[in-house]
């Protein structure tokens, strides 16, 4: 392993050598401005009143990572606390959220998961055939509704702009092998993306090993009309099964047996009509199906286990209109959940929805405010409404200020209510969370880079952690009485460039002070383990037209555990036919915990060779 780590590293710094022989100079590209995805009002990043960073698919493209997971621990404020590796299980927060505390999107559709917040990102998506995240931070409850108390993170996937046919084959050590199959069509009024993927390994110690499966097919097609106005049908059904040996994963690390299996498929269907030049609509149904199978004793199933199935239904329907002073949006959202399970029972849960949001436009599109509430409405808790409101400033064409501010709210899940476990005792008294957010900051484009900054304030009142006075007392969900958190976020990224051998760069910062009105000395589960000090960085180096060589740096301060760094590369030869590339995780086999229970794997090697055919008829 050491010699192979070795070979890697020098074959990189010789192409770097080889290249500063001869430097050609490329201009650098015009940056680009992304208009967020929404089914609402829309936005560009530079209009839009919070922090936005998106992943680009040339970023997406050079970073280490065969999981969704190992994307998102790049972007500054998102805290992925995994159990595991390559995308076994993880729990996202932004600012020092707990993981029910944001909002998960595949294609615009909720996949968080009313059992536990834990299945939220079981995305039957493979890395290669997602177009961008976009990860929005902040208050989001008035258009995104509950789940959305920290932030929204939402995986668009590839529509084909030509039909191609792709494979790819991974190996690695502790026996891991990945091997994707895709493949486009893209025809005069449709574009259909299908994709199969199978990814496993023995694990890197103990009960670690795991078998994962994603089937995943969208289409996208254009309806005929006799004027020039769009009108579109899309459908999208994924479907994504993991077996893993979870040791460790909940309780104790002293329970190295535990054993889980998870299916989580999900369809929807959206209709959109440009029904005149100033009015739109768009409707959509969902349906988002997860179950979750636990065992405490793999060699044993029967001393304790779990099963659990839950469902979500709902239609969805959103109108826009445009005026003279903007834009306005009005939506509504009824939705049915149900579950059924050996330990929490058989239970269900009306949602009711409405939004109503406007954005006002003035100074000649410089100045952007827009004002909104949600009302929402559910069977077993009461209603709720949400106001906010967002604005942004243009200062120039390269600087804009923003500010937003607003009420956020999540209801318990199933597992908080009413779990019942050798460890674990639910609570049916527990409230819903409600926290106030404000936000203000500046957002730039100079020359090739990105600049946002921002300060943030989050108050929250109820906020659920699961607790214990002492290792020997069982945890226990419980409302806090207060946990604030403020603090600071810079964010640098570069438009894919050529500057001498450099394709792209970035950096982060996120700083979080959090006060809490529990006592101390209580332990805490999720709220309480939140990140103090965050950096990452990453260079994209272009040694050749056809040559890349990717670095990424994570360091990590949180306030329970210890600090550590975490360094990623990778080195691959492209050409768009031919792929072949390795990757090396944790090059300096930094020991480390993103999570108070689970050990993370060490230095991990992976290669990997894939073909494409493209233009195919």
């Amino acid at each position: 392993m050491k010699k192979l780590t070795i070979i890697f590293v020098l074959a990189s710094f010789l192409a770097n050598s080889q290249e500063k022989v001869k430097v050609e100079t490329i201009p650098i590209l015009t940056l680009k401005e992304y208009t967020l995805e929404t089914d609402r009002i829309s936005f560009t990043e530079m209009e839009e009143g919070k922090s936005v960073v998106v992943l680009s698919k040339e970023k997406i493209k050079n970073t280490p990572a065969i999981s969704i997971n190992e994307l998102l621990v790049q972007v500054a404020g998102v805290d992925i606390r995994q159990r595991g590796a390559n995308g076994v299980q993880a729990d996202a927060g932004i600012r020092g959220s707990t993981f029910d505390q944001v909002l998960i999107l595949l294609n615009g559709v909720r996949m968080s998961d009313p059992q536990t917040g834990h299945h939220a990102l079981n995305i039957p998506v493979d890395v290669a055939s997602i177009e961008r995240i976009e990860v929005i931070k902040g208050a989001g409850a008035r258009v995104y509704g509950q789940n959305a108390l920290a932030g929204v993170i939402n995986i668009i996937t590839k529509i084909p702009t030509e039909s191609f046919l792709s494979q790819k084959v991974v190996a690695g050590d502790f026996n891991l092998y990945d091997v994707t199959v895709s493949g486009g069509f893209k025809g005069k009024k449709a574009s259909h993306l299908i994709s199969l993927n199978r990814n496993a390994s023995d694990g890197y110690k103990y009960n670690t090993d795991y078998e994962i499966t994603n089937a995943f097919y969208s289409s996208d097609v254009k309806l005929k009309r006799k004027n020039k106005l769009k009108q579109s049908l899309s459908f999208m059904g994924g479907f994504t099964e993991k077996k893993f040996g979870a040791n460790g994963f909940y309780s104790s690390p002293d329970f190295v047996d535990q054993y889980e299996e998870t299916q989580t498929s999900v369809v929807s269907g959206k209709y959109e009509n440009q029904l005149t030049e100033v009015l739109s609509m768009n409707a959509s149904i969902y349906w988002r199906r997860n179950q979750d199978e636990y065992v405490f004793l793999r060699q044993n199933p029967s001393v304790f286990r779990n099963m659990h199935i839950n469902n979500t239904a709902g239609v969805n329907l959103n109108l826009i209109s445009k005026n003279k002073l903007g834009e306005t949006a009005f939506g509504i959202d009824i939705s049915e959940v149900w579950i059924q399970s050996n330990n929490l029972g058989n239970r269900n849960r009306q949602v009711q929805t409405a939004f109503l949001e406007h954005k006002f436009s003035f100074l000649k599109k410089k100045l952007f405010i827009t004002p909104g509430v949600q009302a929402s409405y559910f069977s077993d808790f009461d209603g709720v409404f949400l106001p906010g409101i967002d604005a942004s400033y243009r200062i120039n064409k390269k600087i804009t200020a923003f500010a937003n501010a607003g009420y956020t709210y999540r209801v318990p899940t199933y597992t908080d209510l009413f779990y019942q476990g050798r460890t674990n005792i639910g609570n049916e008294n527990l409230n819903p969370e409600i926290a106030f957010s404000y936000e203000g900051g500046l957002r730039a484009a100079l020359g090739f880079l990105k600049i946002q900054a921002s300060y943030f304030v989050r108050e929250g009142n109820n906020i659920i952690d699961w607790t214990r006075a002492d290792e020997s007392s069982p945890w226990q969900p419980n409302n806090l009485i207060q946990l604030n958190t403020n603090g600071v976020e810079l964010d640098v990224n570069s438009q894919p460039l050529s500057l001498n051998f450099i394709q792209s760069l970035g950096a982060g910062y996120t700083y979080l002070n959090q006060e809490t009105g529990v006592e101390d000395g209580l332990l805490s589960k999720y709220a309480l383990e939140n990140l103090n000090h965050q950096v990452t960085a990453f260079v994209a180096f272009k040694y050749h037209k056809n040559i890349t060589h990717s670095v990424n740096y994570r360091y990590t301060d949180r306030v329970n555990l210890d600090d550590y760094s975490i360094v990623d590369t990778k080195l691959a030869f492209d050409n768009g036919k031919v792929l072949i590339y390795g990757e090396i995780a944790n090059i300096f086999d930094q020991d480390y915990r993103e999570t108070n229970l689970v050990v993370m794997p060490g230095r991990w090697f992976r290669i990997g060779v894939g073909c494409t055919l493209n233009k195919l008829k």
